[in-house]
């Protein structure tokens, strides 16, 4: 039987964070992961105009009947798909896939981890319990830890492509150039500046422009990762709206049309990847490029889970963005750079912007500030688009290059 095409049976109508993001236990403020969801869907339930009583869907990462139970509503549809840092593209999916069903018209999708507050104390949102059996047989081939995994994926890449260590820190450059026009990024500015354009956030003296010397340079944290390699582990929450098409019209918003959404999976324990250099991003961006009966070739704009420089590479390979072996070809030429052709990860990324833990929340706000136009630009401190984009494939990765889910949205001009 023929699947029914979802295609635009949905929109975002709105996305919104949580009230301190990035290191708030530095300026004595430590925030739960529950506090973080309940601030970020308060705010996007105040951005839009819907009411928290007119949500019908809630979508965490296993937080969906706590919230229910603290926002004080009855959901009809509830959805707890914990896969890692690409579990929010996904639920999008099925938000989309539930309100074109008719079983509901309105679903939250939320999204709170005290990353840094609570490091190593159980505090992200969708962390799991014991080790599984496989890790046994493979931590004694170094694969334990993101770091030491994803740096096997970056080692085979170089011999498989002759790709460099320098070739990738592109990456972590052009992504800082992002970061240097959010002024919600942790690596917005340089100390003196953060003083004069965050008021009471705490300086950063990380922050500023970079140099690939700079990241060639900085200390190892698993060869050939470099720290600048290696994303930020900070606190986050985040939720986005989504509506029947009805609704979303008739809002102040503006919405965010979902085109196309797919998801798959290629392994749980990496060393049954078939290749370090290939994800399940291949198979779902298909699904969704086909829904949207669109190609990489028509898209605008992309956002790109970037836990590792290595990550964002081999998903761009994946996306059809570039081709086999040259991902990181986007960052180096300048394509994916401020003025580019195709801008990625525009809000600074998880290398220079935030990452909690499971990034895929920061893609789906970032996506639905450009394409909305209500981005906001730390250069000129206004509201719109920072770059002419009306198409963007987003693109999150669960578990060690594992599982992905790929959405495809278009703009509403």
């Amino acid at each position: 039987m023929a699947a029914t095409n979802l295609s635009m049976g949905a929109a975002i109508v709105g996305a919104a964070e949580s009230n301190e993001i990035g290191y708030p236990e530095e300026r004595g403020e430590k925030v739960t992961s529950l506090q973080h969801h309940i601030e970020a869907i308060k705010n996007v339930s105040d951005y839009t105009g819907i009411p928290i009583s007119d949500i019908e869907g809630i979508f965490s990462t296993g937080w969906s009947v706590e919230l229910a139970e603290h926002l004080g509503i009855r959901p009809h549809y509830i959805d707890t798909t914990s896969v890692g840092g690409c579990s929010f593209e996904i639920h999008v999916h099925h938000a989309l896939a539930a309100i074109a069903s008719g079983i509901i018209d309105i679903a939250v999708v939320s999204h709170g981890e005290a990353g840094w507050s609570y490091r190593g104390g159980g505090g992200g949102g969708g962390g799991r319990g014991e080790m599984p059996p496989g890790a046994e047989m493979t931590m004694a081939y170094g694969t334990f830890g993101a770091p030491s995994q994803y740096a096997h994926a970056m080692v085979r890449h170089m011999h498989q492509y002759g790709s460099t260590v320098e070739d990738f820190a592109h990456i972590s450059v052009v992504t800082r150039e992002w970061a240097q026009k959010n002024p919600r990024a942790l690596m917005f500015a340089d100390a003196s500046q953060a003083e004069v354009k965050l008021g009471e956030r705490t300086p950063n003296p990380f922050g500023g422009p970079i140099t690939v010397q700079d990241v060639l340079d900085a200390r190892i944290i698993a060869w050939p990762l470099t720290l600048f390699h290696c994303c930020l582990v900070t606190d986050h929450g985040g939720a986005v709206i989504v509506a029947r098409p009805e609704i979303a019209r008739s809002l102040r918003t503006n919405p965010v049309w979902i085109a196309g959404a797919g998801e798959s999976m290629a392994h749980q324990n990496m060393l049954e990847m078939d290749d370090f250099t290939a994800t399940s991003a291949a198979r779902s961006s298909a699904i969704a490029y086909e829904m949207a009966g669109l190609g990489p070739q028509d898209m605008d704009m992309a956002m790109i889970y970037d836990s590792f420089t290595i990550t964002a590479a081999i998903t761009a390979e994946m996306l059809g963005l570039a081709p086999r072996g040259q991902g990181y070809r986007l960052w180096k030429d300048g394509d994916a750079a401020p003025g580019g052709r195709l801008p990625i990860n525009t809000n600074g990324g998880g290398l220079s912007f935030n990452h909690s833990g499971m990034y895929g929340m920061q893609l789906l706000v970032e996506a639905y500030r450009q394409l909305s136009g209500t981005a906001e630009d730390g250069v000129n401190g206004i509201e719109g688009k920072q770059t002419d984009s009306h198409t963007c494939v987003v693109n999150g990765t669960g578990g060690t290059l594992s599982t992905t889910g790929t959405l495809v949205l278009v703009s509403d001009d």
